[in-house]
């Protein structure tokens, strides 16, 4: 069993994993697709993930795989089960926990954070993280299980309402699936504002109405054109850089609600028109992985109404973890999986 160590300092090393008996509660998987995130560029460039990173640890979060072994207290599970792993492990005991916001868990572990994760061939997971894929569904599509179920959370957040118009920020794998969530919510109208031809063209193609070049148009003047109004109801920004916080809160119009969902680099600051907030009456909402949303995510991968296959644009071995990151970092890339499959 090979795994991907982060050894800090943007260095990699494969190695043999170290076995160990599974506790009553663990299953062994192996690894078939583990997708790159935004947190591991984060994590690969010295910023902290969900949690704490303290290397060498193997990262990747949004994994799937087979079932190989169970423990002797394993009963929901069977071996050759294929299986959709959320990462995010609550202690139950914070403040947050006990209030029912765990996703603000003061003591969060991941898996694939400061635990072991799926940039390998096998991984250790707890039962409870265990979520059951059909298996006529590619196993890749179960990589996309997590980052699916924290854009849930951001849309349960967003409060889109049926034949609300909602413009999407952003055009990477996060964009497109917040473009399709908001017409399965009930969105009339999906603006996507994005810089890149080929993600502009994919986007229309999983349901956006209108694909808008910010750099050569402006996407105030078009949406205003396009709605006849001066704003979406909702705005929803998936970039993660202060210019795109810009672009969304000037695409508001009176009573928007904004989503500022990417993980923003450490340190990165707007300056914001407090008159505006107030003269809009803008709700501003912040979104963090996702409490109690991963079944649904699953539920919905296994139903076929979500399109992932158009999102998954580059694959690398296990070996190439660094070269997977450095491709996710690149505008050519959507969503890049690494594993076996």
């Amino acid at each position: 069993m090979k795994g991907t160590y982060f050894l800090g300092n943007q260095a990699f090393e494969t190695r043999e994993l170290p076995g160990h008996d599974l506790a009553a509660d663990e299953v062994l998987l192996r690894v078939a697709a583990c997708g790159v995130c935004g947190t591991d560029v984060h994590i690969y460039h010295g910023d902290k993930g969900s949690a704490e990173v303290d290397p060498p640890v193997v990262l990747g979060h949004e994994l799937a795989g087979v079932v190989e072994a169970v423990g002797s207290g394993v009963e929901k599970l069977a071996v050759g089960d294929h299986v959709a792993i959320d990462p995010n492990i609550y202690c139950g005991e914070c403040h947050y926990c006990r209030n029912g916001k765990k996703q603000l868990c003061t003591k969060l572990f991941a898996i694939g954070v400061n635990r072991d994760g799926g940039f390998a061939d096998h991984c250790y997971a707890p039962q409870a993280q265990c979520y059951k894929l059909k298996k006529e569904i590619p196993l890749a599509y179960g990589a996309m299980a997590e980052p699916l179920a924290c854009c849930i959370h951001g849309i349960d957040r967003a409060g889109i309402r049926v034949g609300d118009t909602v413009c999407v920020i952003g055009g990477g794998a996060i964009g497109l699936l917040m473009v399709q969530l908001a017409k399965l919510s009930g969105a009339s109208q999906v603006i996507l504002s994005e810089p890149v031809a080929l993600r502009r063209e994919i986007g229309l193609s999983v349901g956006a109405d209108w694909a808008i070049d910010p750099i050569h148009e402006s996407l105030s003047d078009r949406i205003q054109e396009l709605l006849g109004v001066d704003g979406a109801d909702v705005v929803i920004e998936c970039v993660g850089n202060p210019i795109a916080t810009a672009q969304a809160f000037e695409v508001t119009k009176r009573g928007t609600t904004v989503l500022l969902f990417s993980v923003p680099k450490a340190g990165s600051t707007h300056p914001l028109s407090l008159e505006d907030v107030y003269q809009k009456e803008l709700t501003i909402v912040g979104s963090i992985i996702n409490p109690d949303t991963h079944q649904r995510a699953v539920d919905l991968i296994n139903s076929g109404r979500i399109q992932l296959e158009p999102l998954i644009t580059h694959r690398f071995p296990v070996e190439q973890v660094k070269e997977a990151i450095l491709a996710q970092m690149g505008s050519e890339s959507i969503k890049v999986i690494v594993g076996r499959e």
